[in-house]
C-alpha cells in the first residue's frame, strides 16, 4: 500500500508525541516515515497545512454517537471528548489553538456543539457564541494543563505569593494547584452550561 495523506498526518502526530511541537519539522516527519522530504510536502504543502490536518485528526470520534440525549449532558460530553482529544497528544491543545482547520472532523465537532445548543432551544447567535466560548474555554484550560505538566519545576502559586503583598491570592492559592485541572475544568464548564438554561 502506498503512502497517502493520512499516513503522513498520523506520522506527524507520532512525531509530535515523541518530541513536542517546538521540535516538530517536516523533515523529522519524513525521517520518521523513511521517505524523502518532498514526499511529505506532496501530501501536506506546508507545516501549517500539516498542523491543521493533525489538529483535525486529533478530533477523530469526538462527535460520534452514542451521546447523551439531554442537550446539557450532551454538551458536557462533547466538551470532555474535545479536552480528551487534546490531552491524548503532547502539546495537543497548542496544535489545535494554533490552527483554524476547515476539515471534516473539526466541522463535525462544531456541528455537534451548535446542533446540541439549537436543540436545547438556544437562539442561533447565542448558540454560535456559546459553542465558541465552550470550545475556547476547553482549549485554554487544556493548554495551561499541558504547559504546566511539561515543566520540570513548575512554580506553585502558593509559593509565589505572600499574604502581606497579595492577601486575596494567598487566601485562595491552594485552589490553583497543578493537580486539580479535572475539577476546575468541570467547575467552569458547569458555569458556562448553567448560564444557558
Amino acid at each position: 500500500m502506498g503512502l497517502n495523506r493520512e499516513h503522513v498526518v498520523r506520522a506527524g502526530l507520532e512525531v509530535l508525541d515523541e518530541i513536542g511541537l517546538d521540535a516538530l519539522t517536516m523533515r523529522k516527519v519524513a525521517n520518521h516515515l523513511g521517505v524523502q522530504l518532498n514526499t511529505v510536502y506532496w501530501h501536506a504543502a506546508s507545516k501549517p497545512a500539516l498542523l491543521a490536518a493533525m489538529a483535525d485528526l486529533m478530533l477523530e470520534g469526538c462527535a460520534d454517537e452514542p451521546l447523551p440525549r439531554h442537550w446539557q449532558k450532551r454538551l458536557r460530553e462533547l466538551a470532555h471528548r474535545y479536552r480528551g482529544a487534546m490531552l491524548a497528544h503532547r502539546d495537543g491543545a497548542r496544535v489545535i489553538a494554533g490552527t483554524f482547520p476547515v476539515e471534516p472532523r473539526t466541522l463535525q465537532l462544531g456541528e455537534a456543539f451548535v446542533s446540541t445548543l439549537l436543540a436545547g432551544g438556544i437562539e442561533p447567535r447565542t448558540a454560535a457564541w456559546s459553542a465558541w466560548a465552550i470550545a475556547y474555554y476547553t482549549m485554554g484550560i487544556t493548554q495551561e494543563q499541558q504547559a504546566i505538566t511539561a515543566l520540570e519545576h513548575p512554580v506553585h502559586l502558593a509559593e509565589a505569593v505572600t499574604a502581606d503583598r497579595y492577601p486575596a491570592l494567598s487566601q485562595v492559592a491552594d485552589f490553583f494547584g497543578p493537580d486539580d485541572f479535572d475539577r476546575r475544568f468541570d467547575f467552569g464548564l458547569d458555569l458556562l452550561i448553567a448560564n444557558l438554561s
